[in-house]
């Protein structure tokens, strides 16, 4: 301690410092509540700021209204199923959804639908009739974005099949040899996520290849005699004799 000073001095000198806390902490004891919520709506703005800036709570209506960001890093977005045609699918988009804040946010708008197109995939009329019978009306379906071209949006498609399931449709068509592999609209051939994707469609439709399934089954050897014999030049001379023949005697 520097000599001449008083440590009643000192102590003195200390009492408002700790009077201040001490009250600053009898009254957060005393409002707990109070204090608690104030904390939770601060966090809650911090989201809601965040959510706003990256557009979460946004309803896309068309492919130009999502942020070239969200296409560069393949961003999964929900949508509910509209219609489904012979190129692919009709989805609104669903935002996230954070009550009563949406509501403040979000702008009444009419229903648009997202055009979609099943990334990789040539699809034959018979996946067509699949996709028909496999997805439900209104079924929520997840969009993962893989290439914009002008209005319509390409993309990975997946639905829920059970809590831990996830149905990807682009593979299940090929897998059950109902569309072919096809290059990837929109994206650079030789980027890794070019690659990564053509690989996993091209085993999906590799399974289908082996297994002889759809597009890839083999013709029975009763089929195919059949087909040779319709072929046949000499099978076709002795029909048009036959009919000749039978022709000339009616006569």
């Amino acid at each position: 301690m520097p000599s001449g000073s008083d440590p009643a001095d000192v102590n003195e000198d200390d009492k408002p410092s700790k009077n201040v806390i001490a009250q600053i902490s009898q009254f957060a004891d005393d409002n707990l509540t109070i204090v608690r919520n104030i904390s939770t709506c601060v966090g809650l703005a911090g989201l809601l700021i965040i959510a706003r800036s990256i557009r979460l709570m946004t309803k896309f209506g068309s492919a130009t209204d999502i942020p070239a960001r969200f296409i560069e890093r393949n961003v999964s977005v929900r949508g509910r199923l509209r219609n489904i045609t012979e190129k692919g699918l009709e989805v609104e988009h669903i935002p996230i959804y954070v009550p009563l804040f949406s509501r403040l946010f979000t702008k009444r708008q009419s229903v648009t639908l997202l055009d979609v197109r099943l990334a990789g995939v040539e699809m034959t009329s018979e996946g067509h009739d699949w996709i028909v019978q496999q997805l439900k009306p209104a079924e929520t379906v997840w969009l993962r974005l893989i290439a914009r071209q002008n209005e319509t949006l390409h993309c990975l498609v997946s639905v829920n099949r059970g809590s831990l399931f996830n149905t990807c449709v682009n593979e299940e068509l090929l897998r059950h040899g109902l569309a072919r592999t096809s290059p990837l609209v929109g994206v650079d051939p030789h980027s890794r996520i070019y690659w990564s994707l053509y690989k996993r469609l091209l085993r999906a439709e590799g399974r289908a290849e082996k297994k002889g399934k759809g597009l890839w089954k083999e013709e029975s050897r009763w089929e195919r005699v059949t087909d040779v014999l319709r072929n046949n030049m000499l099978v076709s001379s002795v029909k048009k004799l036959f009919k000749w023949t039978s022709g000339t005697k009616e006569k």
